[in-house]
């Protein structure tokens, strides 16, 4: 089977470095092709590379994150990007995700759920930290508190199309748990939730958990 291909771009060389040794020893699937200090390295290693996933963090010198997002995926649309920091402000999520990264997680994810969470993303799951999503959804009520009930009713009109427990799950879903937690909360088993998940998906025409996350946003 061939290997995802991986390159690293992160100004912190010692974590830039454990991070490659562990991936090349304990991922066989994966190959860190090498390592950028910054984000022109970055769009400058993809000039003559094509790495399947980036691991980028968000702030470095000569060049962010971010705008290196822009330019490499103007250059290359097929690379997916998972920016992973230690900055967890609404600011640099939303700018990251509209520059066009697939994901954002921080760097206290343990090194097998960083694993888990790249293979999910080659399978074309967008992957954002459980806190992440929680506190955009929080945040995100504050802002919306103004608007109107006509609006309101009109926003959660999808929302009909659930069943209670569907809606549970949603919530759930909407503020960062995983199919395990879900199943704890509920008193569900998790193969019910899987199955109540994709139920959900399809009735609301979504793809993953990041466009649940959209949804919740739209009623707050």
């Amino acid at each position: 089977m061939e290997k995802l291909k991986i390159l690293l771009a992160d100004d912190q060389s010692l974590f830039a470095q454990s991070l490659q040794i562990f991936l090349n020893n304990y991922a066989p699937d994966m190959t860190v092709l090498g390592i950028a200090s910054n984000g022109k390295e970055a769009c400058d290693f993809v000039t003559t590379n094509t790495p399947d996933i980036i691991l980028m963090d968000v702030r470095m010198p000569v060049m962010d994150g971010v705008e290196a997002v822009k330019h490499i995926k103007s250059a290359k649309p097929s690379v997916k990007i998972i920016m992973l920091s230690t900055y967890d402000e609404d600011e640099f999520v939303r700018n990251a995700i509209l520059a066009g990264a697939s994901g954002y997680l921080l760097k206290d994810i343990s090194p097998t759920e960083l694993i888990i969470s790249i293979r999910a993303l080659n399978s074309g799951i967008i992957q954002i930290s459980p806190s992440l999503a929680q506190k955009l959804i929080q945040n995100t009520y504050v802002e919306n508190k103004s608007n109107t009930d006509e609006n309101l009713s009109e926003s959660l009109e999808w929302l009909k199309t659930l069943t209670k427990r569907e809606r549970e799950i949603f919530a759930l879903i909407a503020t960062g748990h995983d199919n395990d937690e879900i199943a704890d909360t509920l008193g569900l088993a998790v193969q019910t939730v899987r199955n109540q998940v994709s139920t959900i998906y399809s009735k609301l025409d979504v793809k993953d958990r990041f466009e649940i996350i959209k949804l919740a946003n739209k009623v707050g």
